[in-house]
Parts: structure tokens; sequence; C-alpha cells
């Protein structure tokens, strides 16, 4: 079903169907589930909130498909195998993930990870699991970013955010203060509001590590997570914002059928260990 749904947005000529047919199988999908799938307009069909939702765990089923072979090939030889599928955002991708890759992969050498950054914006990755684009995700908890119900999290890291600043710059409040899109915590934002002393945010970046350098080029200043200031270099210096600063709290997100599975347990366990 969900390969015959997909094709009625854009795959029918690829699938050699005919228009008629395409609205015939949705049709026919759509009384099956009980729900309309696509809305239907002279600029085509878009998928309903229930199509959406359709699509996101036809994905899910056929992964779980796909696993279940991986895991009884596995299974005759002892072993734990096959793709899996990781997102994370741009600073844990490059710090929590590679270490528990690679004991995870000393483990289990059959495993084979497939890792894809993806801005915490909108959906972030906790979006791309819920779609079942990937079976776990690395992803801000909290704050503003509310994870699809019906997912697993457990928290890995709770980091503090620090204030940077250009190094030996005389009067670093004083500077613009930076930010970037996926700095979205409600609670970071809160935090800011209540100090007098560091002014709204002027200056937009694309991602941490643009603010990073541009601080570093004595062009403002910023608030930023431990993660993203583990590629600090002597051009900035960091200072602690007290015990009633902002911190954030970074976590996996993963469905309950992923939860399952041997390589998403194995990677789990390499995260906590991380962790610990």
């Amino acid at each position: 079903m969900l390969g015959l749904i997909q094709s009625a947005v854009s795959h029918a000529t690829v699938l050699d169907l005919t228009p008629s047919a395409v609205s015939h199988s949705v049709r026919g999908s759509e009384a099956k589930v009980g729900a309309v799938l696509f809305e239907r307009g002279r600029g085509g069909a878009t998928p309903t909130p229930a199509g959406e939702r359709a699509v996101a765990l036809g994905r899910r089923i056929l992964r779980m498909c796909e696993v279940l072979g991986a895991e009884v090939r596995g299974a005759g030889r002892g072993a734990v195998e096959g793709v899996l599928r990781i997102v994370a955002f741009r600073s844990a991708a490059l710090h929590l993930l590679p270490p528990a890759l690679e004991r995870l992969t000393a483990r289990h050498p059959g495993i084979r990870p497939e890792v894809r950054v993806v801005r915490e914006i909108g959906a972030g990755a906790a979006g791309e699991v819920a779609a079942g684009r990937a079976d776990l995700g690395i992803a801000t908890l909290g704050g503003s970013q509310e994870v699809t119900p019906g997912l697993l999290t457990g928290v890995l890291a709770q980091e503090a955010y620090r204030l940077v600043h250009p190094a030996g710059h005389p009067d670093p409040k004083g500077l613009p203060l930076m930010d970037w899109d996926e700095n979205c915590g409600s609670h970071t934002r809160s935090w800011w509001r209540s100090q007098e002393r560091i002014p709204r945010a002027t200056v937009k970046a694309e991602d941490d590590a643009m603010v990073l350098t541009t601080v570093g080029r004595g062009l403002g200043m910023a608030i930023m997570p431990e993660l993203s200031l583990r590629e600090a270099t002597e051009a900035v210096d960091i200072t602690h914002l007290g015990p009633g600063g902002p911190v954030r709290q970074v976590g996996y997100v993963t469905t309950a059928e992923s939860a399952s599975t041997l390589a998403v347990r194995a990677l789990i366990r390499e995260l906590r260990s991380e962790k610990g």
C-alpha cells in the first residue's frame, strides 16, 4: 500500500501506471484505512495529516521487515548485523556519536552505521525517526522541541551553556550577541530575556560552527552549549554563567519497534556507556 500511496504523488510514470489507475488504487487504500489520505485539487494531490501518518508507518513497517531479515541471518552466526540508520544534529554527530560507534563496530563488525546530520529545526532528528527515515536520532530533549508522542527517549547528557567571547577583549558584553536557528530551547530564551546585561540577538548565523568562528574574529559574543565549544580555539575565551545558567538535555530518540532490535539496543548501550 505504501508504494501505491507514494506513487500517487510523483512516481506513477516510473511504475507504468495511468493516472486513473493511481486514483483508483488510492481510493481503495483510503477505503481500507477509513481516512482521506490525499487532498485533490487543480494543482495535484497533497497528503493529508492522515496520509503523512500512513506513509510514516508504512516506512517503519517496511524497515522492520528489513531488520527481521538481518537479525534472522545474523542469529545463525550469533552475530548482530545490518544497516543502522542514525540521525543527529551537527555537534552531536561530531562529538557524541564517534566514540560510541567505534566501540559498537568493534564489538559488532556486521553493523553498518549510516549517519546523517539534520538541523534541529522544526521536527528535527525526532521527526526523522517518527517518519521512518531513521532508526535512532540524537536530539535536544525538552525546551521548545516537543518529541512526537509514541517515541521513546533517554537522556545522554545535560550540558551547560557558556558565554564565549573574543580572547582578551576588554568589554565582551558590549559586543553584539550572536545566535543561530538551532539554538532554540525555550528555557534558554527565557534565561536570556531575564538578563539585563545581555542584549537581544543582533547577529544571526547559519550554525554553531559559524558562530564560534565569527566570535573568534572579534565580531560578537555568544551563549553556546558545551558540545559546540569542544571546537573552540585559542581565539576565544569561555566564561561560566553560574549555577543559574541555562542547560539543555541531549538524548536519543527511537521508536518502540526499533528499540527492540539488536542493533539499536547495542547502540543505546554504547551511548549510555559514553555518558557514564
